[in-house]
């Protein structure tokens, strides 16, 4: 079993887990936010969650409010807003930190695993200065949306940029290999 699935978290309603209570699933991890302009793409995690779902797939939502402070609520607004916003059935979990001091220890190993995110995460860097923001280097995340695809054993397989949507291309083929094995 791999070291990431042992690192204690917290669901959204405080209760103690882990990733591995989705041992032998292949799982999406995504550090979310409701303020951002990616929110959206809390519609297509719910749209490929509940069709792969039964396949042995999971999104793991982490949410973070170290970009923009996009994620300011609490635990209890944040799971309100997903379900009555997007309808978010994928399991939540509490509000976390991805980077700085305070980094939650999921994401120190899940950046180490994948230092550098498939699609281009360059370009983003490249809007985020021009809104004269200081963008993350690697292996830090970049930003909201963020996405490490975990395979069934708990290692991290692949890393998708904030941009690369979870109906992209790409990711829906790195899942499906993952759930093929």
């Amino acid at each position: 079993m791999s070291s990431i699935q042992n690192i204690p978290v917290n669901t959204i309603d405080g209760k103690p887990s882990s990733l591995k209570d989705f041992a032998g699933n292949v799982l999406l991890v995504v550090n979310v936010a409701s303020k951002c302009g990616l929110t959206p793409q809390y519609e297509a995690l719910e749209k490929i969650y509940e069709e792969k779902k039964d396949k042995g797939f999971a999104v793991l939502g982490f949410p973070a409010n170290n970009f923009g402070a996009q994620e300011p609520g609490s635990n209890e607004e944040i799971a309100e807003f997903c379900s009555l916003t997007y309808s978010v059935k994928f399991p939540m979990f509490a509000k976390i930190s991805v980077v700085g001091d305070d980094q939650h220890p999921l994401y120190k190993e899940l950046t180490k695993a994948a230092p550098r995110a498939a699609g281009d995460p360059d370009a983003f860097r490249e809007r985020l200065k021009g809104f004269g923001m200081t963008p993350n280097q690697d292996p830090d995340v970049l930003w909201n949306f963020e996405k490490f695809l975990v395979g069934k054993n708990g290692d991290v397989v692949a890393r998708f940029a904030p941009t690369v949507t979870p109906d992209d291309p790409a990711v829906v083929a790195a899942i499906e290999a993952e759930l093929a094995k």
